[in-house]
């Protein structure tokens, strides 16, 4: 992926600066964009195939978000791997999608489970296909299990705080993704099974304990990557 070519969707005419405004958040929560990338208006445009201005409003509602930020030079860019940024962004995520995950499991429904069940069995066949899928199915998958739950915890002050979450770590969850293919790393499938079990035994506590090891091991990979960078 280059930054001429991100990998974006075109959008049409109606309700154009919603619409950029959409895609470019499902595509920083998908990862679509790597920490640390600069982000230009007219190659957005382009990408997008819109004018100018819906993009450059759709990057001042991110930034106000905080999934971009603003360099001194004016240009934007996507916030890099920093020690800081991990450990607030996964700290955040544990309390809030915690509490989300504690409140599915009093209520969650069986139809609910029988779709993570699904969400899995896919996640597993496409992991049995090796090489030949790619990341962006993991992400997907991923995201969408996740949010299966999230939506079943009767919340509707925690959603979208969750998805605030996700559109700021949706780089380093992508970024993640690919340390472990490099080191040729186990996936996380387990996690979620035992999310599954969790849930479906009604058991918050196991269902906590198994999110959070879900979304600390890829930040904790990145940390220890970022560490041994520092020190070479």
């Amino acid at each position: 992926m280059t930054a001429e070519t991100p990998g974006l969707a075109p959008v049409g005419r109606d309700t154009v600066q919603d619409r950029v405004y959409t895609e470019l958040r499902r595509a920083l929560i998908g990862g679509l964009f790597a920490p640390g990338q600069v982000l230009t208006i007219r190659q957005l445009a382009d990408a997008l195939v819109t004018s100018t201005m819906p993009v450059r409003e759709a990057l001042g509602r991110l930034i106000t978000e905080q999934a971009l930020e603003m360099l001194p030079s004016r240009q934007v860019r996507v916030p890099p791997v920093t020690m800081g940024r991990i450990e607030d962004l996964l700290r955040t995520r544990i309390l809030i999608e915690g509490e989300a995950m504690a409140l599915a499991a009093h209520q969650i429904s069986p139809h609910v489970v029988a779709s993570l069940r699904a969400i899995m069995l896919e996640w597993e066949e496409m992991r049995a296909g090796g090489a030949g899928e790619s990341v962006d199915k993991e992400v997907t998958l991923n995201h969408a299990f996740h949010f299966e739950i999230y939506r079943a915890c009767g919340s509707s002050v925690l959603l979208p705080m969750i998805e605030s979450l996700w559109l700021q770590s949706g780089p380093l969850t992508r970024a993640a993704i690919y340390a472990f293919s490099e080191a040729g790393a186990n996936d996380a499938a387990r996690h979620h099974h035992d999310i599954v079990e969790a849930l479906a035994a009604g058991d918050a506590a196991a269902a906590r304990a198994s999110l959070v090891a879900d979304i600390s091991r890829p930040f904790a990979y990145l940390k220890d990557k970022l560490g041994k960078g520092a020190t070479k």
